[in-house]
């Protein structure tokens, strides 16, 4: 199982969220932190927004923040809404022209295996994958500090 980078954008965004939560954040600040397209997180965050994970506040002073407490927040939700299928081989798909299809055994097991792997993600909430706010938090600011510097000295 993999998931895409659009999925694991969404929980880095989410966990931006956690440990930034005393004001509101913006799509800027966790693109210079993360190092990702704006125009990729805007998509996200519109998602993550249209799912009820995130409230988002327009305007001069506007930005996002969590929609819940991250203890209500479940990873396997997340990854439920935002990957666009979880078929995790052609068979899976709807149309299926696997000529073995009828008898093959495999389909079960990759069935079995999807199951399990949400299954383990259902246990944990977004609470869960932010154990050290202050230490992310850090790393964060010095990730968004050392692209600032960056760039600007590029230019």
């Amino acid at each position: 199982m993999r998931l895409t980078t659009y999925t694991d954008y969404s929980l880095r965004t989410m966990m931006y969220l956690v440990v930034k939560s005393e004001r509101l954040a913006t799509i800027r600040d966790i693109s210079a932190a993360y190092g990702i397209s704006e125009n990729h997180l805007m998509k996200i965050v519109h998602q993550l927004g249209q799912a009820g994970f995130v409230e988002t506040a327009r305007g001069r002073h506007g930005g996002l923040r969590l929609a819940q407490p991250p203890q209500q927040i479940n990873l396997a939700e997340i990854v439920r809404v935002m990957e666009p299928d979880l078929e995790i081989a052609p068979c899976f798909a709807q149309g299926n022209s696997c000529a073995i299809a009828p008898c093959c055994g495999l389909q079960h097991v990759l069935k079995e295996a999807l199951e399990a792997f949400l299954e383990i993600l259902g246990r944990y909430t977004l609470a869960d994958l932010v154990q050290s706010p202050r230490q992310l938090a850090g790393l964060l600011d010095a990730g968004s500090a050392a692209r600032t510097f960056h760039t600007a000295a590029d230019r």
